[in-house]
């Protein structure tokens, strides 16, 4: 297997270094953000491997969700050496409880896997772009590398890697839906077990940003399945009131705009009536299907740059039903969850703030579950994720070893 050279930088990795360069006040070039169209394209380029018909699934008929429809042992990401990383197809459902097909990828540690097999992380990246060719599993890095997702591979850990449907696979990608993306998670264990034999029975999630809003959903599902093997679940920066975050992210008038186009999608492809002109105006409307289908991040940030010298919401749209039925899908904090769950949270996060987090957990405590926060302050969103990796992994080997969670429901003092 081919191992992550040293001056490999993930593109999770890159892009949190250059989006906090750019909001403390340096120009997108000083930055080293692109500039134009072209440099975005070139540097999605850069780390993209070609979709395959691999990615085109076979009949559903006949399988169920959590059935493995297809495996590819592939050679061509950058994990540790001696890692192992086998391509998975599974059965999987949409928000709507219908059968989809996601794809995957098990990373499998070097070495022989200890009695019982591997223990296994399920993981849940954040926002990798909207389009089909946005899968993590079509980068190189695995969208994540370093940041937080090659350190679970050497401690140990087989990682089941979801792209969630819709990336990858053919259909819409239901983008922050905090059920579909909890369903790929889950369904993601018991297809890449029948892959990969040597993995163990027991799991745990960890997911970041866009995968932290997946675990509040995986946590509500377990309350429901009663999974024995599930162990508890590490949601990142992934917490907050769609609503109150979309509305600051058009007054920002900042890089972040372009993700109001993909909450426009998002809420289509959970509502197909709804069109992108019922939320977006001017310059954020005009840009919205190139942002939308033609790229990925790097793309989408790179079509916004001259979209914010003007309104980006439309007055009003918060009153559309899809709208609202998009956000009551994704309230967290007011239902059930099943084992131990562990938030943790930036105080320094320009994309989810710290006092939305803060909301979410008073709300969930209120329900008697079970809930740890742990803080960093001064951490901006992804360094959240690059700082907290070792103390996660400590937390999921507590869950193994059988050792109590602890809980509370306020914020604890800060921690260095």
């Amino acid at each position: 297997m081919r191992s992550a050279p040293s001056s490999f930088i993930s593109r999770a990795t890159l892009i949190a270094t250059l989006l906090c360069a750019a909001w403390h006040g340096q120009s997108a070039n000083a930055a080293g953000l692109p500039s134009t169209l072209a440099q975005a394209i070139a540097l999605e380029r850069a780390d993209a491997l070609p979709r395959s018909a691999f990615y085109d699934p076979p009949s559903l008929a006949g399988t169920v969700p959590g059935d493995l429809l297809r495996e590819l042992e592939f050679d061509g990401y950058a994990i540790p050496a001696g890692a192992r990383a086998i391509r998975i197809l599974y059965h999987s459902l949409n928000a709507e409880g219908r059968d989809v097909a996601t794809s995957a990828v098990v990373l499998i540690p070097p070495g022989r896997p200890p009695a019982g097999g591997w223990p296994v992380i399920a993981w849940a990246h954040g926002t990798s772009g909207v389009a089909q060719q946005c899968a993590p599993s079509l980068e190189r890095d695995l969208e994540y590398g370093e940041l937080g997702l090659m350190p679970m591979v050497r401690a140990g850990f087989a990682v089941v890697a979801t792209d969630y449907h819709g990336l990858g696979t053919p259909g819409p990608h239901e983008y922050v839906n905090k059920l579909a993306q909890a369903r790929d998670v889950i369904y993601s264990v018991p297809a890449a077990r029948r892959a990969v034999p040597s993995l163990g029975r027991r799991w745990a999630a960890v997911g970041h940003s866009q995968g932290g809003v997946a675990m509040w959903g995986v946590a509500e599902l377990e309350a429901l399945t009663h999974d024995p093997d599930y162990l508890g679940a590490v949601s990142v920066a992934g917490a907050g009131d769609l609503r109150v975050g979309l509305e600051r992210m058009a007054a920002s008038g900042d890089a972040a705009t372009f993700y109001l186009a993909y909450m426009a999608y998002a809420i289509h492809a959970r509502s197909p009536a709804f069109r992108a002109d019922r939320m977006l105006v001017g310059r954020a409307l005009g840009h919205y299907r190139a942002a939308t289908t033609r790229g990925c991040w790097y793309y989408a940030y790179a079509s916004y740059l001259d979209a914010h010298d003007g309104p980006a919401l439309k007055k009003g749209w918060e009153a559309h039903p899809a709208v609202q039925r998009f956000i009551d899908d994704n309230r967290m904090g007011e239902a059930a969850m099943a084992r131990p769950f562990l938030v943790v949270a930036g105080e320094a996060d320009r994309t989810v703030p710290f006092a939305l987090v803060q909301k979410t957990v008073t709300r969930a405590c209120a329900t008697g579950h079970l809930l740890a926060l742990r803080t960093y302050p001064g951490l901006d969103h992804s360094e959240t994720m690059r700082d907290s990796t070792d103390y996660i992994l400590d937390w999921i080997r507590d869950r193994y070893a059988g050792r109590p969670a602890t809980g509370e429901c306020a914020a604890p003092p800060p921690q260095s």
